[in-house]
């Protein structure tokens, strides 16, 4: 495989150039915009696992302008191996701290989640082929939601910020869709809202993880 080879997925690129994209570049500064205010949030709460979904979160902002301004599949690679790595910390988080399942049980969640993500890949693939690439995303809003589901009696405000988070990226993959199927009459494309709404919900989802690690703790002083 040629991993330097050109990659053009998106309306906004129009050649091989460095700027092809400026807009779906320059506004991957909403990833660290969102990580640069998480990591203050998160300055009440000892360094672990929040901690590490920050650093991860910066991650996707720098992958994704790598992606959009070299546009090959390393960096292709670069820009959804963190979003894939922030995934799997979030299912451990939701296991371990808002199921209240011990490590291991945790751990084999992480694990559960990719033939769930193969399965429903197909299923979305069968039943909204329109979704395109963005139906390799379409399994985590509804996990999303499934943790909220089992979250509503025991922690509702809990469940509701899941909830929140799960229409945030719903609306984001809504934008990420549209991209190609409005580009005649969108030059610049949707994809950078897909960038913008995603940095939004990946920061709401930590927030959310800090507000009920807080909760959990109790008063403090």
């Amino acid at each position: 495989m040629d991993w330097l080879q050109q990659v053009d997925g998106y309306c906004e690129r129009l050649g091989p150039d460095y700027w092809a994209e400026p807009v779906n570049a320059v506004t991957n500064a909403a990833f660290l915009i969102a990580a640069l205010l998480m990591a203050w949030r998160l300055r009440a709460l000892p360094p672990g696992l929040g901690h590490a979904m920050v650093a991860v979160l910066a991650a996707i902002g720098i992958g994704s302008y790598l992606f959009h301004t070299h546009a090959n599949r390393l960096t292709g690679l670069m820009d959804v191996l963190p979003i894939l790595i922030f995934i799997l910390l979030y299912v451990f988080a939701a296991s371990r701290d808002y199921l209240g399942w011990k490590g291991w049980q945790a751990g084999l969640a992480v694990l559960a989640f990719f033939p769930y993500a193969a399965v429903m890949l197909v299923f979305f693939q069968m039943v909204a082929p329109w979704l395109g690439s963005s139906a390799g995303y379409a399994p985590v809003p509804v996990l999303i939601l499934l943790y909220a589901y089992l979250l509503w009696a025991k922690a509702p405000a809990t469940a509701q910020g899941l909830a929140i988070g799960a229409g945030i990226l719903t609306l984001s993959l809504t934008f990420r869709t549209l991209d190609g199927p409005l580009c005649t009459t969108l030059p610049v494309g949707t994809h950078f809202l897909w960038h913008i709404f995603n940095g939004v919900m990946l920061g709401w989802m930590i927030e959310v993880w800090r507000r009920h690690r807080l909760a959990a703790m109790g008063p403090r002083g």
